[in-house]
């Protein structure tokens, strides 16, 4: 799929975040639109205004390595956004193609049995994902930390971004900061389109969320990235209240395109005292609660 459109779109974009105080540069006159102009652009990344207009025109196939860096530092790019970068221009040479992993079609993915026994060992919430944010596997305290998306989607296995835009109550019950749950998850979604612009699921997800969630379609149009490696984040179920979890997410090598995500409480905090009291519902033997607001 020709990329040049995303190209555009992102490039104009972070010219438009990087003021010229940010850029070290002095101002003359008044500016009829935000940031940075591509002459300025250009001079800090040392290519040519010819150059840099074709660039952003979306024709990046071909460009070096230095010339992506160079253009990286002008616009201030943080890790995930010059890793965007490089992988709209691999897309745009048509390298990703051959980089990619073959991957079955058509056959629901299931974790292999060992899999599922490494993720039954941990007593934290343990779960795994696609590059869509389809919820593809739990153990049982995942399971039961999911629950209110399981009951929100009625899919076996849903997703994170259809259930946050298209589930608002249960995901705003979910999600006590459900701003930033919703642009961390467009912001994943996006960058893993620019990993990978042949997904046609994820295209047709993308282009079902935006007609049916302003929402979703203000967020695309951002054109924000982000990785997803570690840190905390506040979720509340109906059952034992609000928990703040830190994270650890690790991308699988026996499984290309997928991520392994852990959780775990503050050793004493009521965050963990709350894990205890969901874990006690995840035995094989118990019926485990619903959790409405989860």
């Amino acid at each position: 799929m020709d990329n040049r459109d995303e190209v555009r779109e992102f490039l104009i974009s972070r010219r438009a975040k990087i003021t010229p105080a940010d850029a070290g540069l002095p101002v003359h006159g008044d500016r009829r639109v935000p940031g940075l102009r591509r002459t300025e652009v250009a001079a800090l990344a040392g290519v040519s205004v010819e150059y840099y207009a074709k660039l952003e025109r979306g024709a990046i196939a071909g460009a070096s390595a230095s010339v992506l860096d160079a253009l990286a530092r002008a616009l201030q790019l943080d890790d995930a956004e010059r890793a965007h970068l490089f992988h709209l221009a691999h897309a745009a040479d048509g390298t990703t193609a051959g980089m990619r992993p073959r991957r079955r079609p058509a056959k629901r993915w299931q974790p292999r049995p060992a899999l599922q026994w490494v993720l039954d060992a941990f007593t934290a919430p343990a779960i795994v994902r696609n590059g869509r944010m389809d919820l593809l596997a739990t153990n049982h305290l995942g399971r039961a930390m999911h629950a209110g998306l399981y009951a929100a989607t009625g899919e076996p296995t849903p997703n994170f971004v259809r259930f946050t835009f298209l589930q608002l109550d249960a995901a705003h019950d979910f999600y006590p900061d459900w701003d930033l749950a919703a642009d961390t998850s467009v912001a994943i979604l996006h960058t893993e389109a620019g990993r990978d612009p042949h997904d046609k699921e994820l295209h047709d997800l993308v282009g079902e969320l935006s007609t049916r969630s302003e929402e979703f379609r203000r967020r695309w149009s951002s054109r924000n990235v982000r990785s997803h490696g570690a840190g905390t984040k506040l979720f509340h179920l109906a059952d034992v209240g609000d928990l703040r979890l830190a994270y650890e997410s690790v991308d699988m090598i026996s499984e290309p395109g997928l991520t392994l995500t852990l959780y775990a409480a503050e050793p004493g905090s009521r965050t963990a005292h709350a894990l205890d009291l969901l874990a006690s519902w995840t035995s094989p033997t118990v019926t485990p609660s619903t959790t409405t607001g989860a």
